[in-house]
């Protein structure tokens, strides 16, 4: 993790190529794109790599401080790519009406209701960015990139018993203002 803050500071000086940068963070970007799509509903057209790519050309031409701050830009950006590509799902106009079976999957059929629990999701995570960013970024990081507890404890300098609480209560809150 140190190294990679070592690449953005040198990035930020010499104006290094992202080649540095790009082999530093890929696996970690890569598994955390795994982990997020591990959560999706059967017949996601957005694979892991697509994910990780996406992110990184809305993100890869920024200036980051250090590491937390690229992760908290990678986390916003794969975000915003998830909840985009929900609501380009979900439109009329492409057919979001319509759900793709394959054979295989008429037993077992897909609803819709995770496109739509992501993107009520992400409208309420706009209140709580406004009451408390903090949490906000924690459930970015836990729900949108899928890190573990001690990951985001790591990426955003807590302890692992103030995540576990900001996440707890995050949880909570969250379920509240879906149920409204």
């Amino acid at each position: 993790m140190e190294e990679i803050t070592k690449i953005l500071e040198k990035r930020k000086l010499d104006g290094d190529p992202d080649d540095a940068l790009i082999a530093a963070v890929y696996a970690q970007l890569k598994l955390m794109a795994k982990n997020r799509m591990a959560r999706e509903r059967r017949g996601h057209t957005l694979q892991a790599t697509a994910l990780v790519h996406e992110t990184w050309l809305r993100i890869g031409n920024q200036d980051f401080e250090n590491r937390k701050h690229f992760f908290y830009a990678a986390s916003e950006a794969m975000r915003r790519i998830l909840v985009d590509n929900a609501r380009r799902k979900q439109s009329a106009c492409r057919g979001g009406e319509f759900t793709r079976v394959e054979d295989a999957e008429i037993d077992d059929f897909p609803s819709k209701e995770n496109l739509e629990d992501l993107l009520a999701i992400n409208e309420i995570l706009e209140k709580l960015v406004e009451i408390d960013p903090r949490k906000a970024q924690l459930v970015k990081l836990r729900y949108f990139i899928g890190m573990t507890g001690e990951e985001v404890a790591e990426t955003m300098d807590m302890s692992l018993t103030t995540v576990n609480r900001d996440w707890a209560f995050a949880r909570a809150w969250l379920y509240k203002e879906l149920n409204k």
